[in-house]
């Protein structure tokens, strides 16, 4: 795990920590971080909606992996 010094002011953090229920303001913190990346990588595949060419059926993705025989 690396170290890293923030200045963040203190009420932000304070309601980070309440609003997570983060047990201290090092996993609030980690909270916070995972939760924009996940939010972030949503908005990128919302984004691509309607983008994408799929080349086989649902039914074949889902059932029809003949390499498994």
């Amino acid at each position: 795990m690396k170290r890293t010094t923030l200045t963040v002011p203190r009420d932000l953090i304070d309601n980070l920590v309440k609003v997570t229920g983060a047990k201290n303001k090092t996993q609030a913190v980690i909270l916070a971080i995972k939760g924009e990346i996940k939010f972030r990588k949503k908005e990128r595949i919302r984004q691509m909606a309607g983008h994408l060419e799929f080349i086989q059926e649902a039914d074949d993705i889902r059932h029809g992996d003949h390499r498994l025989g």
